[in-house]
């Protein structure tokens, strides 16, 4: 009968493979090289070391939205933004009495080559019922659609949406100011209603809301229908070739659409200009 062996001693005890100090005799599951506690994590399986967690994060594909967006539950951190933004800077634009001068989409001005008033138009507003309708309206329809779509597509929708609004108010107006995030709202609410009836949902009330706003738009004084209709035809064409595409081209029509429409709105305006400027100079 033979004697029991010695124990092993320190010396001759493993280490962690990140820790050469610390002797250890856990393993990981994955690799089986030997890890400290400081190394160890908790996996599906057992426990791993820290470069096989990270390995096995990289290979798991990213939940996706049915139109292509990255799915992320939980805060609709794009739609808060755009409120955030807004509010802030209708303080900025009390505070500064004339910032409207200088930001409003005043027809001559974008001509003679403030283009930027087509976009900071979008973010000022006159008074606080202006800017407390229209954030409602972003707050009530924006998380959804950005759950739907996903932020980026989210976020190219509002902005295309509102430089739509703002190009129409520009081709069809010449010497009237308009300011307020109006275009880019009636874009969400045609795109409510385009991705509503994809996802078989039921759009009545959309339909609804997208009646009455217009009817006011068109019997209200002072009331640019330029920028809600604009807004309104933009947000409906994104939308459509957003969630209409075959999913093995959706990516691609996707992002060929986006560029489209922005293409298009930057000629529009570019022709406009030219028109305006040859005016002058008769």
């Amino acid at each position: 009968m033979s004697a029991p062996s010695a124990p092993e001693s320190p010396a001759e005890a493993p280490s962690c493979y990140r820790h050469p100090e610390r002797r250890t005799y856990l393993r990981c599951n994955r690799c089986e090289r030997y890890i400290c506690a400081d190394c160890m994590r908790s996996a599906a399986v057992g426990h791993q070391c820290v470069e096989c967690v990270q390995q096995g994060a990289r290979t798991i594909r990213q939940p996706r939205t049915r139109f292509g967006g990255r799915e992320r539950s939980g805060t609709p951190v794009v739609t808060y933004a755009l409120i955030a933004v807004n509010v802030l800077v209708f303080i900025v634009q009390m505070a500064a009495g004339n910032l409207e001068k200088q930001l409003s989409l005043w027809p001559p001005a974008v001509a003679d080559g403030q283009l930027y008033r087509l976009v900071t138009s979008a973010f000022l507003h006159y008074g606080a019922t202006h800017l407390l309708l229209n954030m409602w309206a972003l707050y009530v329809v924006g998380p959804p659609l950005e759950s739907w779509l996903g932020r980026l597509r989210f976020g190219a929708l509002y902005a295309l949406s509102g430089l739509g609004g703002s190009v129409l108010v520009y081709l069809l107006t010449t010497n009237v100011a308009t300011a307020g995030a109006s275009g880019a709202i009636f874009g969400l609410f045609g795109a409510t209603f385009v991705v509503g009836k994809r996802l078989a949902l039921d759009v009545r009330w959309v339909v609804a809301v997208i009646a009455i706003n217009l009817v006011f738009t068109f019997v209200a004084p002072a009331i640019s229908w330029q920028g809600h209709l604009g807004g309104l035809v933009t947000g409906v064409v994104v939308a459509a070739a957003y969630v209409y595409p075959p999913k093995e081209a959706r990516n691609l029509v996707q992002a060929a659409a986006s560029a489209l429409v922005l293409g298009v709105l930057v000629a529009l305006v570019w022709w406009r200009t030219g028109v305006l400027v040859a005016e002058w100079y008769r």
